[in-house]
């Protein structure tokens, strides 16, 4: 009987069983699938993976090659991998950094955890893999990344705009870049916040695939102001293993459940100590911290990072571990990291579920604020009724939660002026009795119009 002709239907059909591990699904349905070319019983393709970090890109690959194999009529199989980082479309602020696909908070609830330590190694870690790759020192009182990647010089001005420092393939901003390293820097809440929007918007970090956004400790201002401005793809939690570590990080992690910020997973650094001569293991600050905090919460684990001696000279030397001695025990660990992180990522960004939440559009229509919200549902929100709901503190007492008398008469024209969307977690109004300090989660929004029908 003779043999069926190889088609490119039958190379897919072979394809469609093999399944990436992270995104559960298969390879064609995920769009990985470029440049199918069949002649003369030679095949090849092209996996387009969604991060030159993929962690599982060799399996991918060494799958896909067989699966083809197996095919009648092929001689031979050629299969080239290729990456195309992906971002969330998000409207609205994303268009503040168009060029910038995925902005990651690096984060802790406490200092001492070795918060900018891990932001460098995993930038570097992100950056050899040949993604295009920003770090931003966003801590404004006590900026690290200078003396970690060994900078004295001052970031140029072009057109208006700041031109990041560049190190090891990473772009590098930092408020230690502006400051002399003998000058403190005192300033209160706002003038902090402002300059970390800048940072944002007045730098030219040009075409990105991943900026990592290096956080002070704790939950302040700073943490609260980057959630309002950008619309993060994810934060990362740095902890140690130690209970005292492990309950500040969940108060840090709440932050940004609350805001809606994606939990991309937890990292627990220091976690033990192996000695260079005889490979014993001593757990010096006890072990699995970052374990229990990601079961108890069911948030991702995305690795252990040992105690390593040349981490602490390279950072203090101006060469982080990953870039000074790619072969030490702790520059694998945050390569491994850093390729948990990119998955956890691409997970993020391809997830197709809709949310409850999110709005899809919003506009303005006889007298409504009309939502339309992704899963299909629509609420309509009267323009009065929307302001006498404002939560904030004008409106609210903050110690007791009661709302206060509004005894306002609202004019027969009043209506919002503009609308803006507060980073991916709430809206906010400016009406045109000149009320604007109202923030309004997507929850509280959707609730209030489900709950007046």
């Amino acid at each position: 009987m003779p043999t069926a002709p190889l088609t490119e239907e039958a190379v897919l059909q072979s394809l469609r069983s093999v399944m990436d591990p992270d995104l559960r699904r298969d390879v064609v349905s995920l769009g990985f699938v470029k440049n199918l070319k069949i002649r003369d019983g030679h095949v090849s393709l092209d996996l387009e993976l969604t991060t030159p970090a993929c962690p599982v890109k060799d399996q991918l690959k060494a799958e896909a090659t067989e699966r083809i194999r197996s095919l009648p009529g092929v001689r031979e199989v050629s299969v080239q991998l290729s990456a195309a980082v992906r971002g969330r479309p998000v409207q609205g602020s994303a268009q503040m950094l168009p060029a910038v696909k995925n902005l990651v908070a690096v984060a802790s609830g406490k200092g001492g955890v070795g918060k900018s330590t891990a932001a460098a190694n995993l930038a570097l870690a992100l950056a050899a893999t040949g993604a295009r790759v920003g770090l931003l020192d966003a801590d404004v009182y006590g900026p690290s990344l200078p003396t970690m990647f060994g900078i004295c010089e001052t970031p140029e001005q072009k057109d208006g705009r700041l031109v990041p420092l560049e190190r090891h393939g990473v772009r590098l901003m930092s408020m230690g870049f502006l400051a002399t390293k003998d000058t403190p820097v005192i300033w209160r809440g706002p003038m902090a916040t402002k300059l970390i929007q800048q940072f944002l918007m007045a730098v030219d970090w040009g075409a990105l695939d991943y900026l990592l956004i290096d956080l002070p400790p704790g939950t302040g201002d700073v943490q609260l102001t980057l959630v309002q401005t950008v619309p993060l793809t994810g934060a990362v939690i740095i902890t140690t293993p130690q209970d005292v570590a492990r309950s500040v990080a969940q108060r840090g992690l709440r932050m940004f459940q609350q805001t809606d910020v994606p939990i991309l997973g937890i990292i627990e650094n220091m976690s033990h100590f192996s000695c260079p001569h005889c490979g014993e293991r001593t757990d010096i600050f006890r072990h699995g911290g970052g374990h229990r905090v990601s079961e108890e919460l069911g948030l991702p684990f995305l690795g252990e990072i040992p105690l390593d001696p040349e981490m602490v000279v390279g950072g203090d030397e101006g060469t982080p571990l990953v870039a000074k001695n790619p072969k030490a025990p702790g520059a694998r660990a945050w390569r491994e990291v850093a390729g948990a992180l990119a998955a956890r990522i691409s997970v993020v960004n391809l997830s197709t579920e809709a949310t409850r939440t999110h709005p899809a559009s919003v506009a303005v229509e006889s007298g409504h604020v009309v939502i339309r919200w992704e899963d299909g549902h629509e609420s309509r929100h009267p323009f009065a009724q929307l302001r006498r709901e404002c939560p904030c503190a004008v409106c609210v007492d903050e110690n007791t939660g009661i709302r206060r008398h509004f005894a306002q008469a609202l004019p027969p024209d009043f209506r919002p002026v503009e609308i803006q969307k507060v980073g991916r977690y709430a809206l906010q109004f400016f009406w045109s009795d000149g009320h604007n300090t109202g923030i309004y989660t997507f929850n509280s929004l959707r609730d209030s119009a489900e709950a007046r029908k």
